[in-house]
């Protein structure tokens, strides 16, 4: 027969002996010094055990977002296969009886007992005789834990054995609660500082000026959705093959814009991956359409299933217009025609980088631009931009503003954009990065 588990509020810590009320109020005192986490847990399992005269305790924290019990901070806690952590579901075994049921389970024979699960004891390859479990309750009657405690060794835990965990678990519930709490903001503050530095350090990789040009205009920025963007951005001043400084006079231009599946820290390093790939293969002296293909090649070795970079790479011939210009899944890229007032849609050709690894690279794009002609690469965050209803800016719109403001420099059209934005989603924090590109030819 099961033995009756004992409710919580019919637990007395006033009949307690003097001793073990000293010996709790000096428990307290400790558990009060400290916000460490691990700390506070090595407490209260030292305190169980040796309050009770047992051989083992163990306190289960309880993952509310998982419904299970856990422990990383036990006596006896590695196991035979070397696994530090051990987890089970919040129902099952004598710490699940006491977590669904909120009351004590006082177990004289853990083997005789069906709800006893035998896989702690299998993986520890310890013997389990008698168990004594005490949900760890907060101030709401919110679950924090289960405290279990193994092998008394005079016996089975006695009415006076419950009194004592029960008055030690009030305080561990609060304690744990507040150490998780405080690990918690610091993690998150970390964190944040992560974040932070990460995003210094994106932003300063791109261009810190833009190159001045004869005959010429170009805006470029990005604005990331969160700390961290998953678009980059570069434009390369080139002169006879060689990458120079913005403020020499350069006869060709690299662009590039780079849009990284996601958001966060791991989308930055694939966009800025991009960028350091193509940094490199023109300082190797490498054609545009080997840069891409080998950029492709090393994202698929680099990317996990699912994640991939759209890119959009140009080399534009300052002299005469040229531009030869590759798009891996990156769109739409625009060529505003000033002779026509029209718009043509460049096309994509090839997939985005990190999906077909054996890719070979068969359409490229080239146009020609005159004077008053302009070549706008604006990432989804752009055209995609929601407002309240759900509609969307789209690429309509931006090409009404942009023929609206045809004769203004590519830095206040690109100024109108981001108020258009801003303006379409009624100030609401934007939903994805927004990276742009405006090339504009005066002559």
């Amino acid at each position: 027969m099961k033995p009756t588990p004992t409710p919580l509020e019919t637990i007395d810590i006033g009949d307690l002996p003097p001793d073990a009320i000293a010996k709790l109020l000096a428990v307290s005192r400790r558990l009060a010094e400290t916000s460490d986490l691990e700390q506070v847990l090595s407490t209260v399992i030292d305190a169980l055990r040796d309050l009770l005269d047992a051989e083992r305790a163990t306190v289960f924290e309880f993952d509310a977002a998982t419904d299970e019990l856990f422990t990383q901070v036990a006596h006896g806690l590695d196991s035979k296969d070397g696994a530090r952590v051990i987890r089970f579901a919040s129902t099952r075994g004598i710490a699940g009886a006491a977590a669904t049921g909120r009351m004590i389970v006082n177990i004289p024979d853990a083997y005789a007992d069906e709800r006893f699960n035998r896989d702690v004891d299998v993986k520890t390859g310890f013997r389990t005789h008698n168990i004594l479990a005490v949900p760890l309750l907060d101030h709401e009657n919110g679950l924090v834990g289960v405290a279990q405690i193994l092998n008394r060794r005079s016996g089975a835990f006695r009415g006076v054995d419950e009194q004592v965990a029960a008055g030690l678990a009030a305080q561990a519930a609060v304690a744990i609660r507040r150490g998780r709490l405080i690990e918690d903001r610091v993690a998150r503050e970390r964190m944040e500082r992560d974040l932070l530095a990460a995003r210094s350090i994106q932003q300063s990789s791109f261009p810190a000026a833009l190159p001045t040009l004869r005959h010429w205009q170009i805006a470029a920025a990005s604005e990331p959705a969160e700390q961290c963007g998953g678009d980059a951005f570069d434009v390369v001043p080139m002169l006879r093959g060689e990458i120079v400084s913005p403020e020499e006079v350069a006869d060709e231009l690299v662009l590039l814009v780079a849009d990284a599946t996601g958001h966060g820290i791991g989308s930055a390093l694939s966009a800025m991956q991009a960028r350091g790939m193509l940094r490199l293969g023109l300082r190797l002296k490498q054609p545009l359409a080997r840069i891409v293909s080998q950029t492709n090649q090393q994202f698929c070795q680099d990317l996990p299933m699912g994640r991939f970079v759209t890119g959009w790479f140009a080399r534009v011939n300052l002299a005469n217009g040229h531009v030869h210009t590759i798009a891996a899944g990156q769109g739409p890229i625009m060529h505003y025609r000033r002779a026509h007032d029209d718009f043509i849609t460049l096309s994509t050709d090839m997939p985005p980088m990190g999906v077909l690894p054996d890719e070979v690279l068969t359409e490229q794009t080239e146009i020609e631009m005159h004077a008053g002609d302009m070549l706008i690469a604006l990432t989804d965050g752009y055209f995609e931009s929601e407002r309240t209803d759900g509609e969307q800016w789209q690429q309509e719109r931006g090409e009404a503003l942009i023929r609206q403001m045809r004769d203004q420099s590519p830095q206040q059209i690109l100024a109108a954009c981001d108020a258009a934005m801003l303006s379409w989603g009624h100030g609401a924090p934007a939903a994805d990065d927004r990276t742009a590109i405006i090339l504009k030819r005066l002559v």
